[in-house]
């Protein structure tokens, strides 16, 4: 890996965040499981900085740790979003067509399995959209399947809270698990990241939890050093996200947990990028 020169040593927003994950399934078997993590913290305004800072991190090439526009949403109004348009705008411009406007110097931090060693794989990132000013807007998650597709859903303010609180319960509308149906809501209660980390996203139909999630971590610099230290602790860490996932559907299956064909209910899946063959054979199905 190159070493690229330094070019100030102005503080960052971004940071890394050592995590847990938690799943607990309530219906129709009880199935919970726990395990460790780290995730990167981008403001989309300092990836360059950040790659010009670090030895081990890059945007857009290749580096143990790499941040790839084309690894998240796509244009919509393009092929992709890839590094000709980027992230930010590519958030910019989806969340025009939702109503929302942000404006060029509003900040967008972005919580994220960072693709490691050459792999990605991240079930669900989120956006946290604010003025310059530090005022929240909104907040996105873009949920991610093994099918290599993406769907973002907008999470707002709550209005009556402090001004760090996102929520919102939505039909999901979305294949994320063949062990969920697709009628059920996400609901989902997000914190402005800080010195901590906490996200629930829970599958819920009628008022009743059917999947408890949460995300919880504890924000560490976005240095090499704490790169390395992380990287030790939690090894290939994107390669074990997507094992457990594998492993955890297994148990699932054993449990003879009902299970629903990606095929089915075409109708249930709708704003999805970059759709899978067996619910949109054209791609421009999904714009």
């Amino acid at each position: 890996m190159a070493h690229r020169p330094l070019h100030n040593d102005a503080p960052l927003r971004s940071c890394l965040y050592e995590a847990r994950v938690m799943h607990h399934r309530l219906e129709p078997r009880v199935h919970r499981f726990e395990y460790g993590i780290f995730l990167s913290c981008l403001d989309l305004d300092e990836l360059d900085a950040l790659d010009a800072r670090l030895r081990c991190f890059s945007h857009n090439r290749r580096n143990w740790l790499e941040f790839r526009d084309s690894d998240h949403l796509p244009h919509p109004d393009g092929e992709k979003g890839d590094a000709k348009t980027g992230t930010k705008n590519a958030l910019k411009t989806w969340l025009g067509h939702q109503g929302i406007v942000l404006a060029d110097d509003d900040k967008v931090l972005l919580v994220t399995l960072p693709r490691i060693a050459g792999y990605v794989f991240n079930p669900v990132s989120f956006y946290f959209c604010a003025k310059a000013s530090g005022e929240a807007i909104c907040a996105v998650a873009e949920v991610g399947n093994t099918f290599g597709e993406l769907k973002p859903y907008v999470v707002p303010l709550e209005a009556d809270r402090n001004g760090t609180s996102f929520r919102c319960i939505v039909p999901k509308h979305y294949y994320v698990s063949p062990f969920t149906a697709l009628d059920v809501c996400f609901d989902f209660q997000l914190q402005t990241p800080g010195p901590g980390l906490r996200i629930a996203v829970n599958d819920v139909r009628d008022g009743r939890n059917l999947l408890i999630t949460t995300l919880t971590g504890t924000q560490r610099p976005f240095t090499d050093r704490e790169v390395l230290r992380l990287s030790l602790r939690y090894p290939l860490v994107t390669l074990k996200v997507i094992t457990a996932i594998h492993w955890q559907a297994l148990r699932l299956w054993l449990k003879r947990v009902p299970w629903h064909a990606k095929s089915e209910h075409r109708e249930l899946q709708r704003g999805v990028f970059r759709p899978h063959a067996s619910i949109a054979p054209n791609p421009a199905d999904s714009r």
